[in-house]
């Protein structure tokens, strides 16, 4: 079986909502949040994934990502994994894409990067680590993670550059399935919330 990783993008917190970067900061789950990941969790513990038994799980540290893994279900088999940490944005952190681009016109965090903070080629080297391990076996991987790591994760599983991930949204607690067509990596399913709607 070609080894295909699910990506597990945490619950909605305050400034996800409000749509500030939110890399190191250790935000909580808002109550949708909350309820947001022990609906993904119900979905995976049904067809077509039953629970994933084979499958080894992996969160990043940060108590958003660890607390929806947690009421997913999947806390007890989880590994915390610094790997999977949010991007660290520096003097960014915090602020919202239009008050950065107040002060710097046209600013795109894939390619112009952030002050202070991890850059675009740290996050590729990270992205590029999961994206081996997730390949080292021939078992399925989930993994409990932060919004732009996920959409770097996706991007260089298919080989791309990281500034691909400019072009696929991610949305809170939203799940994603990276596989195989043809023998060449490729998305199976993206940013799908299909749990959270009632």
């Amino acid at each position: 079986m070609a080894p295909r990783i699910l990506l597990a993008r945490h619950g909605q917190t305050q400034w996800s909502l409000s749509g500030k970067h939110t890399g190191r900061t250790d935000v909580p789950l808002l109550e949708e949040g909350r309820r947001g990941a022990k609906l993904l969790g119900e979905r995976l513990r049904g067809a077509p994934f039953d629970g994933l038994a084979g499958a080894e799980v992996r969160t990043s540290p940060l108590v958003r990502a660890r607390e929806t893994c947690e009421l997913a279900g999947f806390g007890e088999r989880a590994e915390p994994w610094d790997v999977l940490m949010e991007w660290d944005y520096g003097a960014y952190e915090g602020m919202t894409p239009e008050e950065i681009r107040a002060g710097r016109p046209g600013w795109l965090i894939w390619r112009d990067g952030v002050p202070e903070g991890e850059s675009l080629a740290e996050v590729t080297a990270r992205a590029d680590e999961v994206v081996g391990w997730a390949r080292s076996a021939d078992r399925d991987v989930l993994v409990f993670a932060h919004g732009h790591i996920l959409r770097s994760i996706g991007a260089r599983w298919l080989g791309l550059p990281l500034d691909f991930a400019a072009r696929v949204r991610l949305n809170p607690t939203s799940l994603s399935v990276l596989g195989w067509a043809y023998g060449e990596p490729a998305i199976e399913t993206w940013n799908d919330q299909g749990h959270l709607v009632s």
